[in-house]
């Protein structure tokens, strides 16, 4: 290193000459050093060179020419590796050249530009040092008017430091839309690029820009007209790409319906060309990435999405890429792709998860796709966890389906590398995982017994403990499919893993969607009469406090009704009955619903008299007495006169249980 040094030494040892042509030509002599010598680069950071750079830069004293080169050679440093921008941004220099911006000279302020863009391109430079100064950006949009240079350097630092809503709204409150529409018509290919970069990750996500730009015009042409021109098919890749996100964006912010021609037309067969295997690896991972996007939420778009160019089939390749027999000729280009290859599968696996999630023909389609589901299962044991999550949400997707639940998940035991998932991943998977597991517990499904067998009520029941609410709500969910017309062993092993404690827990919890399940869970354990009076014989006692509790809570008409299903199913047990028959409190309760306002509640209500009452069951004599004592038959005979035809229906079979 200290002979490579040594013949360095002179560069830096010349930038503190007392004759300034000295020092300029010194700085172009080692600007013409380091182009394109990383070697060389680095040999001037670690003798100083950036300091005295920087020094020179802002002093007022040297010559504007001197201030722009200095610029350009610190900008050639900064193109090296990312420890020479690292050694750039701890030498201060980025709060050096925005000062830089205020000077009056045009090109000592694209020299700045050029230097800020190189170091905020780079992954290992914050962008919030953009927004610290509150001043930069409504200078950074007056600068915009300078030049072409001004114009590319500037929409080119707006579009990498634009990371979420919080940049997005900064730059939109600075008038980002209206400062760079015009941009989109100039002569500059690379100005256009850039502005067009711009709006894709200003609209990204965000509807109060794609609610503005809708109704931008330039030119007298509208903008969605405008980037539907730049998606055609003789215009550059990248152009074609960047405009339909703007528009993907635009349309899932609801500022484009679906069903407009620029989506249906325009926009989905762009992306559905970005898949081919003729693009290049990144153009066919952000074009399936992004027609994901586009089609996520809309049955119509998927149909159409899935009939596009043998999409479904093209996608197959996706897996396949890069294989022995490619024809990448360029050997920079295949390492390249065998690094990447792993960002391929996850865009296949997101599209598949979009197109397949609401058409049971399109997911057929899908899973008929040469060896899908080992891919599939494959995908969730990958060490990239992009990989394995998006693998879990196809596979979630796909699980939606009542047939393929049956027969393929069935074949291919998806349950086993799902419940490896389950184990510990990050909560993100988990949350997909179990919304998964939730489907392959339905009743219909094949998979439920050995996913029994593997211990997963003791994972649910520790799912249902989790801080995060997606994650309690599908723990619950999948033990409610889980007990669902369930043996009594099962119902037993599902009381015992939750413990009354974290039970009264759910129920009291804050979410509705927490507490619904809760209750579902209950009326299904508590079904089937042995089951019903086996459970209230251990657990009778906590459960009559939950339902009490419940009823006297301040809950929706929903929860309630969901409440008093219980208790008529508790109603429906031999000896189970006793525990409601010897509740005054409890039986007021039924009571006062059946008189409610809301016939939802009153039908619940009957309920649980019919079946208290029903005459061929032991006891049911004693029953009718206290019920009639209590004033119950008096509104049954208010009921059976009830306009609800329900209601009518349901007091007057109650009634004849009296008269028999």
């Amino acid at each position: 290193l200290q002979e490579v040094t040594a013949s360095s030494r002179h560069y830096v040892d010349r930038l503190f000459d007392l004759d300034p042509q000295k020092v300029l030509q010194g700085v172009i002599d080692m600007k013409n050093a380091v182009i394109g010598n990383n070697k060389q680069k680095a040999n001037l950071i670690v003798l100083g060179a950036v300091p005295r750079l920087l020094y020179l830069l802002q002093q007022e004293t040297s010559s504007t020419e001197l201030r722009a080169e200095c610029a350009v050679v610190l900008g050639s440093l900064a193109m090296g590796t990312e420890n020479n921008v690292k050694s750039l941004l701890d030498c201060h220099i980025i709060p050096a050249l925005l000062q830089g911006l205020l000077s009056p000279d045009l090109k000592f302020i694209e020299a700045c530009l050029r230097c800020l863009r190189t170091i905020f391109i780079s992954p290992v430079t914050p962008e919030d040092l953009l927004y610290t100064d509150a001043t930069v950006i409504s200078h950074l949009m007056a600068l915009l008017s300078r030049s072409r240079y001004t114009q590319e350097y500037i929409c080119q630092i707006f579009s990498h430091c634009c990371k979420g809503p919080d940049h997005q709204t900064i730059l939109f409150n600075h008038g980002a839309v209206q400062h760079i529409a015009h941009l989109l018509v100039s002569t500059s290919y690379k100005v256009r690029m850039q502005a067009l970069k711009c709006f894709s990750v200003l609209a990204f996500e965000n509807p109060q820009v794609s609610m503005t730009l809708v109704n931008v015009s330039v030119d007298g042409e509208l903008l969605p007209q405008i980037f539907v021109k730049m998606l055609q098919r003789d215009k550059p890749i990248e152009m074609q790409l960047t405009s339909a996100k703007c528009l993907t964006s635009m349309c899932r912010a609801g500022a484009i319906r679906t069903d407009d021609s620029c989506i249906v037309l325009k926009t989905l067969p762009c992306l559905v060309r970005m898949c081919s295997k003729e693009r290049l690896l990144e153009e066919r991972v952000e074009g399936a990435e992004t027609l994901a996007y586009l089609i996520e939420t809309d049955v119509e778009l998927q149909r159409i999405a899935s009939i596009t160019d043998h999409l479904i089939v093209m996608l197959a390749d996706y897996f396949k890429y890069p294989s022995s027999v490619s024809a990448i000729t360029d050997i920079k280009r295949l390492d390249h792709d065998l690094k990447h290859a792993h960002e391929l599968r996850q865009a296949a696996f997101k599209l598949y998860a979009s197109l397949g999630a609401n058409d049971e023909d399109i997911r057929k389609k899908i899973i008929e796709t040469e060896n899908m589901m080992d891919r599939i299962v494959n995908g969730l044991s990958e060490s990239s966890i992009k990989v394995r999550l998006a693998a879990v949400r196809c596979l979630h997707s796909l699980s939606r389906s009542v047939q393929q639940l049956r027969t393929s998940f069935q074949d291919h035991a998806v349950w086993k590398p799902l419940m490896k998932v389950l184990q510990n991943a990050p909560n993100e998977i988990l949350v997909v995982a179990s919304s998964t597991l939730c489907n392959l517990l339905l009743e219909f499904s094949p998979s439920k017994e050995p996913i029994l067998e593997s211990g997963a009520i003791e994972l649910l029941c520790s799912l249902t403990q989790s801080e995060n609410l997606a994650l309690r709500v599908n723990g619950i969910w999948a033990l409610m499919n889980m007990a669902f017309q369930a043996e009594q062993k099962i119902k037993s092993d599902i009381l015992r893993g939750l413990s009354t404690e974290q039970l009264f827990q759910l129920l009291s919890d804050s979410d509705v969607n927490v507490l619904m399940k809760t209750l579902g869970l209950l009326r299904n354990l508590l079904s089937t009469r042995p089951h019903i009076d086996h459970i209230m014989s251990t657990h009778g006692k906590q459960i009559m406090q939950a339902v009490t509790l419940i009823l006297e809570g301040e809950h929706n008409i929903e929860v309630k009704e969901q409440t008093l299903c219980i208790l008529a199913n508790i109603a429906d047990g031999t000896t189970a009955k006793e525990l409601i028959m010897t509740n005054d409190d409890i039986l007021q309760k039924i009571k006062y619903y059946m008189s409610h306002s809301n016939a939802k509640l009153q039908l619940a209500a009957m309920f649980c008299i019919s079946n208290l009452i029903w005459n061929e069951e032991e006891g049911s004599q004693e029953r009718q007495d206290k019920l009639r004592d209590m004033g119950i038959v008096d509104i049954l005979h208010k009921l059976s006169q009830s306009s609800d035809p329900n209601l009518c229906d349901k007091a007057k079979t109650a009634l004849q249980q009296y008269l028999a």
